[in-house]
């Protein structure tokens, strides 16, 4: 499959992007060296499948979902089951991330793509209209919005998965990770949250900063609230004298090590990916929302529209 490469550049930052997942491929700040985020060298290897889902929009819904399954007015809808053959994993096999999307608006410092999803689609209900809106922005940062419609009920939750290396080595070691957080989703061996817990007494308790990777392995989600607020900082990420700062409108910021990270194909500048290359910090709703009374609401209904702000500000010094 042919792809391009889409450049959007201001405020000190390079951004480069492919129609495959949306996908931000390469990130880079002036007076620095090197991209501060995985990305694979063949255009190609993104639609081979050997990203894992690198700087990809994950959906319809992002995350897991349980059994792969879920009931929305009374019915229930089955989905495609793509994570350990029983759950659903960011939309499913042909989820967002995994598929071209229209490229409806490129300027000098922004770009913005679409996605039309049939109703149905991975058992999905409802035909949904996605935008995703990147722009270098003051800061120097990079500044990602979301918006979504439906034509009938549905749920949606959309996340930008890209993976974090500030600092250009061979992994993660030694990013400090801070994360307002001070509740957490325990998981179950399917990853499928069993409920919420304090982060107090925890390996998850990242409030007053943690060195990256821990022991085990973390593929997290981190509450930040019980639904959408206004846009407000949440986590910083810090190496060797450069930093950057989270901020969304999101309740839950999901936070993957990539302790499973094994790329076969080459990545930016011929690079091998292995494990913890990169760390994923995913603005995002609650895994397994829908199936959770008590979780952030994720229906989205007709006449509505779902709309998410995150943005990643890089500071030197």
């Amino acid at each position: 499959m042919d792809l391009n490469r889409y450049i959007i550049t201001g405020n000190g930052l390079t951004a480069t992007f492919t129609e495959w997942g949306a996908a931000l491929v390469d990130l880079r700040l002036d007076g620095v060296d090197h991209p501060l985020v995985l990305g694979l060298a063949d255009l190609a290897d993104y639609a081979a499948g050997h990203s894992n889902y690198m700087g990809a929009t994950a959906g319809r819904f992002a995350n897991r979902i349980g059994d792969a399954r879920f009931t929305l007015d009374g019915v229930e809808h089955r989905l495609d089951a793509n994570f350990q053959d029983r759950h659903t994993l960011h939309g499913g096999s042909k989820g967002t991330g995994k598929r071209v999307w229209d490229v409806v608006d490129h300027g000098a410092d922004t770009i913005a793509f679409a996605i039309d999803l049939a109703d149905g689609e991975m058992g999905f209900p409802g035909a949904m209209r996605i935008e995703a809106r990147f722009t270098c922005a003051p800061g120097p940062c990079l500044r990602i919005a979301y918006s979504a419609t439906c034509a009938a009920p549905t749920i949606v939750n959309l996340a930008h998965h890209t993976y974090w290396n500030l600092d250009g080595s061979d992994d993660v070691s030694g990013h400090a990770l801070t994360v307002q957080a001070d509740r957490y989703l325990p998981l179950d061996d399917g990853m499928i949250p069993t409920g919420v817990a304090e982060v107090a007494g925890t390996e998850f308790d990242f409030r007053a900063g943690r060195i990256l990777p821990g022991g085990d392995l973390l593929d997290h989600n981190l509450c930040l609230s019980d639904g959408q607020v206004p846009l407000r900082d949440v986590a910083v990420l810090r190496v060797r004298g450069l930093s950057m700062a989270v901020a969304t409108t999101e309740p839950g910021l999901q936070v993957y090590d990539g302790a499973k990270l094994r790329t076969p194909v080459p990545g930016i500048g011929g690079r091998t990916y292995r494990a913890h290359a990169g760390v994923a910090l995913e603005p995002q709703n609650w895994p397994d929302a829908p199936n959770h009374d008590d979780f952030p609401a994720c229906v989205l209904r007709p006449g509505e529209t779902y709309e998410q702000v995150s943005t990643f500000t890089f500071a030197k010094g």
